[in-house]
């Protein structure tokens, strides 16, 4: 998927001249928690986020610090966090040069930017000209539309085939000793691995098979060191926790 595909359309934006009051009621009004900030000829310039407006002076909560603290600061910080909370306009508390990607960026890399960069929303920008946004909540509107609907009819060879197939593809799954039961659409997973949460990932794997209702674990999995042998909860004819000494 590309950046294109989730992106939200209908921006609103901002200008850099506009007040604080101005910024505070768009975002408000269209219960939005950022706006691109564009100049007259409509170029991006910079984000402006509700995070830009946490350390204000009205509030009383602009940066403090003891009076030593102050010295050892650097002036350029502290005219830069003067100006953060005390501004008046959007360009003196935004964030000028903010992360962009384009409509056809791979959504994995959309991702991971939004990761390195610790932002919420990435504006998507072409010719330098604002034609989209990304959001958390588009990804997870878009997700919601991926999430395949367990319902789906299948027979139950044709599940048990799914889940087999699903078990390997993961490597450290493949060699272990497993085996699939299928009855009117419920899966029971049997076998043991040799190390923690594996079994829980083939429990994931075998619930995104199509057709999958309800998976069953009868997994257990034994610590090489110990011996210990740990069984699925879900598994009613099983023990918890057994040794195998």
């Amino acid at each position: 998927m590309k950046a294109s595909d989730v992106m939200t359309t209908k921006v609103v934006t901002i200008g850099p001249d506009s007040s604080l009051s101005d910024m505070i009621k768009l975002m408000l009004d269209h219960r939005i928690s950022g706006l691109p900030v564009v100049n007259a000829e409509g170029k991006l310039v910079g984000i402006v986020t509700e995070g830009d407006c946490l350390r204000r002076t009205e509030t009383g909560t602009e940066v403090k610090r003891s009076f030593w603290r102050d010295l050892m600061t650097g002036s350029e910080t502290l005219a830069a966090e003067y100006i953060r909370s005390h501004g008046r306009k959007v360009s003196e508390v935004m964030t000028p040069d903010p992360v962009v990607v384009a409509p056809d960026e791979d959504l994995n890399e959309v991702i991971h930017l939004m990761e390195k960069h610790q932002v919420k929303r990435v504006p998507v920008v072409r010719n330098g000209t604002v034609v989209g946004i990304v959001s958390r909540a588009n990804l997870l509107q878009a997700l919601a539309g991926l999430i395949g609907d367990a319902k789906v009819a299948q027979s139950d060879a044709k599940i048990r085939e799914g889940v087999i197939a699903a078990l390997a593809t993961l490597p450290w799954a493949a060699n272990e000793f497993l085996n699939v039961t299928v009855k009117d659409g419920n899966v029971d997973l049997w076998g043991c691995f040799t190390a923690y949460r594996q079994d829980e990932a083939a429990i994931v794997a075998a619930e995104n098979v199509a057709g999958v209702k309800k998976v069953r674990s009868h997994l257990s999995w034994v610590d090489p060191m110990s011996g210990m042998v740990v069984y699925s909860p879900d598994d009613e004819s099983a023990p918890l926790v057994r040794s195998s000494a």
